[in-house]
């Protein structure tokens, strides 16, 4: 997909799924119940460094486990939407309530869950194993695979349009 520099400069909200975005979709799940994913430290960074630089970051995710909340949390974010099952409703109420235009978003997603929800925002982006249909709507498919290194791929680029890297 063919990306312009006025695609990106515009751009200073990311919102990011969990599971086959922010980890590569692997579920571990012990016989305590606890269920266990892995997430990317460039990934973490990125995240970390676009929020010291202004940006806006915020995860819409389907699931909702303690373990994912720690590591948001200790990431710094702030705007964390877990178990949520419309994320069209959620996304358009964060939106409103924090005043933010959808041609500023970057969305991320990597499946069937985020495909209504990729239709209402500036940028649409998904990982390199992001489902097909997903891929077909996305503005920029990353050349990493979810969980390893495609959030820092869409925020190193579109941070570097804007000369904030």
């Amino acid at each position: 997909m063919s990306i312009t520099q006025t695609d990106l400069t515009r751009i200073n909200t990311f919102i990011f799924d969990v599971d086959g975005v922010l980890t590569d979709g692997l579920l571990y799940s012990f016989a305590d119940g606890e269920q266990v994913r892995a997430f990317n430290i460039k990934d973490g960074f990125a995240i970390k460094h676009a929020m010291r630089q202004g940006y806006r970051v915020a995860i819409i995710s389907g699931k909702n486990e303690p373990g994912v909340r720690n590591r948001l949390e200790q990431l710094g974010i702030e705007d964390i939407f877990l178990g949520i099952e419309d994320k069209v409703d959620t996304y358009q109420d964060y939106l409103y309530m924090q005043g933010i235009h959808p041609a500023t978003v970057a969305y991320m997603g990597d499946d069937m869950p985020d495909y209504e929800v990729m239709q209402h925002c500036g940028y649409r982006a998904c990982p390199a194993d992001a489902a097909d249909d997903i891929k077909e709507i996305s503005t920029y498919i990353a050349t990493r695979k979810g969980g390893r290194g495609a959030v820092r791929e869409l925020i190193e680029m579109i941070m570097k349009a804007q000369d904030t890297w």
